[in-house]
């Protein structure tokens, strides 16, 4: 090798290191969902990288910063991804539903020659996770059957003793978050279906709106006014879940829905209801998402909606059940930021489990192999057609489009 060869490999051996160096040091902001919080940010074994940023602020609040464009307080960039457990808007179709959140990002984000072009959404599954009803009535281990699970959340039940088997008597309150939540979401899909099936059950009048459950991700929303009907709903004190779960063990009598991060035992049904018969605990909870199979089909891989299932009234398992997603763009002007986050992905979803210790001590369950494969192969891969930052539909060089 002559000496410019020599100089050539030195000079292009560098360029190497300063390019690694300044990928694994760029910020990569972004927020949203509280019931995963934990599990990204915050704890010695926190998954997220830690140059990745994570604002707590509530599944709704983060998808508008993103949808929006925006930032999350304290991060210098437009927010380059998001937790939720609230699903995109739009229906189960490819083409969205006229005024939904997928329509309106389309629109605005998403069309060619727009120059805020910056190319598709595209959401996926994070962790398995549940619902969970924490209670604070000293007793027995409770199960509430799903007649009374409705009547407690519709506000038609003033006193333990009117829940069926509970042998508990007192005031009973619930607790609710206030913000927009995921968790909220999650819950209140699950009563919408359920609560019309129940023999019997009356729920007209409540202050419920239509005297009927709907699909809410703020829980006020449910009723006339878009405010708790009476004082016996009780707004958790702060932003999260721990927030909704120390304020339902502040005060005997309290009861409320929580994700499983903040709870010490999902197996102590004397603080922690059973549903159907089952605690929300990993065995349990995977009986119910495993009745859904990830995307495969082209039309199905395109469809956004097919890449965040939702369980209304499942079969088997504990009832309450769900997907944390996260929101990426397919698309980003800097190459960094999509490099770091394929490095997460590939982590996250790889076939070694590394994350998965860390899912299951925070309470969530890990994504089958069948969903992290297809994560894996269909969004992490680069040449796949959903794949991030593909230079077909990305582009390349001075035609690169994305988010800023």
């Amino acid at each position: 090798m002559n000496k410019y060869k020599i100089i050539a490999a030195v000079v292009a051996t560098a360029l190497m290191s300063v390019a690694g160096v300044a990928s694994a040091q760029v910020a990569v902001n972004g927020g949203g969902a509280s019931l995963p919080a934990d599990l990204y940010k915050g704890s010695t074994d926190s998954i997220l990288p830690a140059n990745f940023n994570y604002a707590v602020t509530g599944s709704g609040t983060g998808k508008s910063t993103f949808l929006g464009s925006g930032s999350f307080a304290g991060q210098t960039t437009v927010a380059h991804f998001i937790g939720s457990d609230s699903v995109l808007s739009g229906g189960p179709d490819l083409v969205p539903t006229a005024g939904s959140e997928r329509a309106i990002y389309n629109a605005t984000y998403n069309t060619p020659g727009l120059a805020t072009y910056y190319g598709p959404l595209l959401q996926f599954p994070s962790v398995a996770t549940s619902v969970t009803i924490p209670f604070n009535k000293a007793g027995a281990a409770l199960n509430i059957s799903d007649a009374d699970l409705c009547r407690i959340f519709a506000g038609a039940v003033s006193d333990w003793s009117q829940v069926s088997g509970s042998g508990r008597s007192g005031e009973l309150k619930i607790v609710y978050r206030d913000e927009s939540s995921g968790t909220s979401e999650l819950l209140t899909r699950f009563l919408t279906t359920v609560c019309p099936l129940q023999p019997g059950l009356d729920l007209s009048g409540t202050a419920l709106k239509n005297g009927a459950f709907s699909v809410q991700s703020t829980f006020k929303n449910l009723f006339n006014g878009n405010a708790a009907p009476s004082a016996r709903f009780v707004p958790a004190t702060a932003t999260g879940g721990t927030a909704l779960y120390n304020t339902v063990f502040s005060t005997e009598g309290y009861v409320g829905y929580v994700g499983p991060d903040v709870i010490p035992s999902l197996d102590d049904a004397t603080r922690i209801a059973q549903l159907r018969g089952y605690s929300p605990n990993e065995v349990n909870v995977s009986a119910t998402l495993g009745s859904i199979a990830p995307p495969s089909t082209p039309e199905e891989l395109a469809n956004p909606s097919r890449w965040a299932p939702v369980f209304t009234n499942p079969t088997t398992g504990y009832p309450i059940a769900g997907y944390t997603n996260f929101v990426i763009g397919q698309c980003y002007k800097n190459a960094a930021v999509a490099t770091q986050i394929r490095l997460f992905l590939n982590r996250h979803y790889g076939t070694a489990g590394a994350t998965d210790q860390a899912v299951r001590d925070h309470g969530f369950i890990p994504l089958t192999a069948a969903w992290k494969t297809a994560v894996r192969e269909q969004i992490a891969t680069v040449t796949a057609p959903n794949g991030l930052q593909n230079a077909s539909v990305c582009g390349s060089g001075a035609t690169l489009i994305g988010r800023p």
